[in-house]
């Protein structure tokens, strides 16, 4: 499970934030984690719920993760368009398929590219 050394690293950056700022505590973590990242959110969530007891700064603090839809651009019209995932199951059910509709909503082509995406971005962090 690489999401707990992910969150390991986001962890030991917000600790350097901590220090750079003076803060003693931290309450809120906020993370882009792009469609494409290969970052599994729920397995993510659930490292820095494990990591944050080894430390007394991050006892209390919440971690917000913003997961947006997929940006493609259409090969044949060359729309950019963002098409959202839908989730068939649970992230527990082992036969969980995520899928997103599979065609350009201005030409109905199948030729799609996508834009972006593989981000992990620690967006805000928020301290006291």
């Amino acid at each position: 499970m690489h999401e707990m050394s992910l969150a390991h690293g986001m962890m030991q950056q917000v600790l350097a934030l901590l220090r750079e700022h003076g803060a003693e505590r931290v309450t809120d973590v906020t993370v882009l984690l792009g469609p494409f990242s290969g970052v599994v959110a729920e397995s993510f969530a659930f490292g820095f719920e494990v990591l944050k007891k080894s430390e007394t700064c991050f006892q209390d603090a919440t971690l917000h993760l913003e997961l947006p839809d997929p940006h493609y651009r259409c090969l044949e019209c060359g729309v950019e368009t963002s098409l959202p995932l839908t989730r068939s199951a649970t992230f527990l059910d082992p036969d969980c398929e995520t899928s997103t509709s599979s065609r350009c909503p201005v030409c109905a082509s199948t030729r799609l590219s996508p834009l972006g995406g593989a981000e992990l971005i620690l967006q805000q962090v928020r301290m006291e």
